[in-house]
């Protein structure tokens, strides 16, 4: 038992040091100075967006960086999002909607809308953006100058997650933790290694010349996590890769309730480690379940100062996530179990359902 403890003690720690690292050392982009007004494609996959493609075309429409084209593409849907783009650009010329006719075998809905904009994009830099997103300020002249600046073939932002109902509070602030106290995010870029990749399908700029050599989405066709599996085979063919968690200029309200979240987090989960539900399932007990073998074998001032450390975790997570550190305290509990369902959803969906987003199966 006092084994088992030390090592909650020591992965906790190494937690400690990942989250510190991912805060303090995380680049400025204000700081990054300017580069010229680069060309920018900004594309868009929408499936059924209605209640959100408005907002980002008019955020689009009101963004200081002029120089864009923007690029809906319509997969299908049954709701009035291909109307709603079409009103809109007729205020805005730079607004264009590519229509789906149909989702050819062997390729997955995002991934084929993704790289279908692509081939019809004219920018030196692809923004692709979910229609979810809500940006603001200089966002896009400030992430193409740091591409630019750090000779970046990909560069992905997290946004910051608004949260509005109960079952968003417990469970969108997951992927954060998760990430933030697995992957120090500096090493993205710093590191060689394709393991050491992360990125987010919410902001991902590619340079173009680089994306239309390789075609990222159309080798990672059949791949339900496409954004991680991009940035690690960029990796991979030594292409530089950036991960950076945003700021109030980019924010997103991924899921509107509890079932909708853990839906989509079940898809993705045992993508943060390396798609081993082991490994997952391991994270998840000593995380949740640690603190029993440290209460019993070790003494009080060390139990203690596990507390202290397993709190700060989460104050500096939510601080890094731009956050409210009191929400996340008062809903850690709750937070910890629900990485547990997320887990046992995915394992069912693997091998005994089939796993379905937006009205299609997904093998």
């Amino acid at each position: 038992m006092q084994t088992l403890a030390l090592i909650v003690i020591v992965f906790t720690i190494l937690q400690l040091i990942v989250v510190m690292s991912n805060l303090f050392l995380r680049p400025n982009l204000q700081n990054t100075r300017h580069y010229p007004d680069y060309f920018v494609s900004v594309l868009i996959p929408a499936r059924n967006e209605a209640k959100n493609i408005g907002n980002i075309l008019n955020d689009m429409s009101r963004q200081p960086y002029k120089n864009l084209e923007i690029i809906i593409y319509d997969d299908q849907s049954e709701d009035r999002t291909a109307q709603i783009v079409e009103e809109i650009a007729k205020t805005d010329s730079r607004i264009k909607l590519v229509r789906s006719v149909n989702l050819p075998p062997g390729w997955l809905g995002k991934n084929f809308a993704c790289h279908t904009l692509a081939n019809v994009a004219k920018g030196d830099y692809l923004l692709f953006l979910d229609a979810d997103v809500r940006i603001q300020g200089n966002i896009i002249r400030l992430s193409t100058a740091y591409a630019e600046k750090q000779k970046l073939g990909l560069l992905s932002v997290f946004p910051r997650q608004l949260l509005v109902s109960f079952g968003e509070k417990i469970s969108v602030p997951i992927m954060n933790y998760i990430l933030l106290t697995l992957l120090p995010l500096p090493l993205v870029r710093w590191s060689r290694f394709a393991s050491i990749a992360a990125a987010n399908g919410q902001f991902m700029l590619f340079n173009a010349k680089i994306y239309k050599s390789l075609y990222p989405h159309e080798y990672k066709r059949k791949h339900k996590v496409e954004d991680i599996a991009i940035a690690r085979y960029f990796k991979q063919k030594r292409i530089p890769v950036a991960c950076l968690t945003g700021d109030e200029s980019i924010q997103c309200r991924m899921y509107s309730g509890f079932d909708e979240a853990v839906n989509g987090f079940s898809k993705n989960i045992t993508a943060f480690f390396g798609n081993s539900f082991l490994l997952s399932v391991l994270f998840w007990l000593i995380t949740t379940f640690g603190i029993i073998p440290v209460f019993i074998s070790l003494r009080s001032n060390v139990s203690a100062a596990y507390i202290f450390m397993f709190i700060m975790i989460r104050v500096l997570v939510s601080i890094a996530s731009k956050q409210s550190v009191l929400v996340n305290l008062l809903y850690l509990i709750p937070q910890q179990l629900v990485i547990g369902l997320f887990i046992f959803r995915a394992f069912t969906f693997k091998y005994l359902y089939q796993y379905q987003w937006k009205g299609r199966n997904i093998d």
